[in-house]
This record gives C-alpha cells, structure tokens and sequence, in this order.
C-alpha cells in the first residue's frame, strides 16, 4: 500500500508511436505539482413534458472529453528527454560522446507533429490505494524554465490532451537516481554565435516556448474526441534576464535593439573525460525588448532585460541536454 497523501503519487512518461494510443510508462518523473484533468462537455434537454419541474438525467448527454493541465518539476540530470522531444519537436536518438557513458541530446525547434506523450498519474485515496488517470495524446503547448540566485532550475510544461483512460494497470514506478541542476552551476552568456561570452550580475532568468495549436479539432465520427492538434502559429519565445547593474553590456543592447546570440546553461558533474552533465539553451537571436535602468532608491540598480527569441536566418534554436541516459 502507498502512503495516502500527495507523498504516494507518481507520473509515469513515455512517447507515444500514434496520436492517442496508450503506450505503457517507460520512465518516471519526480514532479513537485501538476493539475492534468480530464475535461468534458455536456449538453442537457430543455424539452418541455407536461408537469416536468426538473430536467431528465436521462437527457443528459456526454458530448466530447479533452485534456488539459500543467506538470512543475525541477529539471534533472536523467529522464527529461520525452518532455524536451515533445516541446521541441525534432526526433532525437541520443549520441553517446567518444566510448564514455555521456550521451547528448541535441533538441532542435522543429514541428511536434507527431510528438505526444502518454502520461499515466497515480493519485492515492487515502487507504493507501492508488487510482489511475492514463492521459493520452499529450502535447506540449508551452513550457517555462526558470532558476534564481539560491535556487533550482524549474520547468513548468502546459499540455493538451486527448483523452483519460481509468481502465488501465498502473505501472510499477522506478526512479533513476536523478539531481536536479541549479544556480550553482548556471552561466549566461551573450554576443556572435558560437563566441559567445559569460554575463555578471545575472541574478534570475526565465524562458518560456509556446507552441501554438489548433486544439478544437473535434469532427463528427471520431466518438467526441480531438484529432491531434496541429501548428497555427509561429512558435514564441520569451524571457527576462534579472540583473544587477555591473555593466552597460545588456543596457546598450537595449538602447541599439541588436541581436545578440543568447546561451544560458548549466554545467554539472563530470560524466566522462571532458564531458558533464549539462542542460544548455541555445538562442541565436534575441532583442531586448523593456528593462533600462532605473534608480528607485538607494540601493543596488537592478534592471530586468524582457528578451523575445527570434530566428537569425542561418542556426536553430535548441536544447541540449548531456545525461547518461542511453535513450529518452
């Protein structure tokens, strides 16, 4: 029996090879909140019967069911690579580094067509029992990463899904022994793509992608169900950069409106030879949107830079992600 709280819950991951399709957990995220929900829509007879001062349960219909909802957690050195492969969209097998147990992932920005997640949560009653709630045909529709000075970088992802299934068996979870990268290990660097140089003052940084899609793609014949959402948008890629005012690097930026290639990352352990676990987000071109600065008092200036990502013509934004995972 599981302990009959939050403390027995579990999320379980993996790709699905068809839109929908249940394919059983193959790795399981350590997650701190998450608020994926079956969502249905109903529709009630108005039909007037004689002396009827209630309307019929009997005409009641069930007319279409989605999913939606958010999974936080804090990003980890194993088993993050479903969710980078969903968000970014490009079909990644990762590349072991020389004869070491380093692998990389390179996650390049590409259509998720095809990219949805089977995601199965494990929610406790309080006897100790736990409920299963298979979610399947999950997409990623945004996701945010987050670290602070102190703290951990965090990742909140924003799914679209397709349906729940109660029916089935809840997979037994295992955890890799995973740790979670953090401030100590971030740098943020700016300047010509591929020489690009560390920033100081950096206190915080944030970077959300939003992968717009068509998700009211419900049609007659398919029982009230979505098909799998397709691309309607450009892809949007915001953040800030949180800073004290050591220099006048990011304030020109912003005074010019150039672009500057953005890297921010972070290095941990040593894997192998001269490869660490790393987490590292590659944006060729951002312009600095807001954030001069101002003096509000006596303190340290503290400017924040909000940024937009945007293409520069010739290299992809990507992701990549150094583990020793040997496949996602």
């Amino acid at each position: 029996m599981a302990i009959g709280s939050g403390l027995g819950a579990q999320l379980g991951i993996s790709a699905e090879t068809t839109y929908g399709t249940f394919v059983a957990p193959s790795k399981f995220i350590e997650f701190t909140k998450e608020s994926l929900v079956l969502k249905k829509t109903t529709a009630q007879s108005a039909g007037i019967a004689a002396g009827r001062l209630l309307p019929l349960s009997s005409r009641r219909v069930l007319t279409r069911r989605e999913v939606s909802g958010s999974i936080d957690l804090e990003v980890t050195n194993k088993s993050m690579g479903f969710l980078l492969q969903a968000l970014m969209g490009t079909s990644v097998t990762p590349a072991q580094q020389a004869a070491t147990a380093a692998y990389l992932q390179t996650h390049t920005l590409a259509d998720t067509a095809g990219k949805s997640l089977t995601i199965q949560k494990g929610v406790p009653l309080t006897t100790g029992t736990v409920t299963d709630k298979t979610f399947l045909g999950c997409k990623i529709t945004s996701a945010e990463f987050s670290c602070e000075v102190g703290g951990m970088l965090t990742g909140s992802f924003e799914f679209d899904g397709k349906d729940c299934d109660e029916t089935q068996t809840l997979a037994a979870a295992s955890y890799a022994n995973m740790s979670p990268f953090h401030f100590g290990q971030m740098a943020v660097k700016t300047g010509s793509f591929g020489a690009e140089t560390a920033l100081d003052g950096i206190r915080k940084v944030s970077c959300k992608i939003e992968r717009p899609q068509e998700v009211e793609r419900f049609y007659a014949g398919q029982s009230g169900l979505k098909k799998e959402p397709i691309s309607n948008d450009q892809v949007k890629i915001t953040g800030n950069l949180e800073s004290d005012y050591v220099a006048t690097t990011l304030d020109d930026l912003h005074t010019s409106d150039a672009a500057t290639s953005l890297v921010w990352e972070f290095v941990g352990p040593l894997i192998a030879a001269t490869h660490f676990e790393t987490f590292r987000v590659v944006l060729p071109a951002i312009r600095l949107d807001e954030g001069p600065p101002v003096v509000d008092g006596f303190g340290v200036v503290k400017p924040t830079f909000n940024f937009t990502g945007l293409y520069d013509g010739t290299n992809p934004v990507k992701i990549e992600y150094m583990s020793t995972d040997t496949a996602l």
